[in-house]
């Protein structure tokens, strides 16, 4: 699935989108945010995470490199591992103990994670051109499959 994004607002109206078409199985959800500095993933992120209800300010975890949002039903792990030094890094992180059923996981920059993170169920790379971004959604799982029917429908 492809899209063409103009401007802030409808980045996170098409994260928003994500977030309401999410299956509800209570299974652990994991979406890779690809794309360059400047591309739109935190923008996207903002728009999931509100959707969801967050009311708090939705940052760029660049650099606290993992944000929890705990609400009633699950929890959403928000990271950014673009200053990992390498794959090895992430033991340190502790994100084996959100690997579980109940959680969400939005990761930026996954490709620093060395094959060692789990298997997303969709990828979002995003991408700018002249004047909008690009964004497109790939799934990867069965349920990475049903969740994109859904956003798609």
């Amino acid at each position: 699935m492809r899209a063409l994004l103009h401007g802030e607002a409808e980045t996170q109206g098409y994260g928003a989108r994500l977030a309401r078409s999410r299956p509800e199985d209570g299974e652990l959800a994991v979406v890779f945010l690809t794309g360059g500095l400047g591309a739109g993933k935190t923008t996207l992120a903002r728009g999931f995470l509100g959707a969801l209800g967050v009311t708090d300010s939705v940052r760029s975890p660049t650099y606290t490199l993992v944000e929890l949002y705990r609400m009633p039903r699950l929890t959403v792990l928000h990271c950014d591992l673009y200053r990992l030094r390498g794959p090895a890094e992430l033991e340190d992180l502790g994100l084996r103990e959100w690997a579980a059923p109940g959680y969400l996981w939005l990761v930026e920059w996954p490709e620093r994670g060395g094959g060692l993170l789990p298997r997303p169920d969709l990828t979002a790379t995003l991408a700018v051109l002249p004047g909008a971004h690009s964004l497109e959604l790939v799934s990867s799982t069965p349920r990475g499959e049903a969740w994109l029917g859904l956003c798609t429908a």
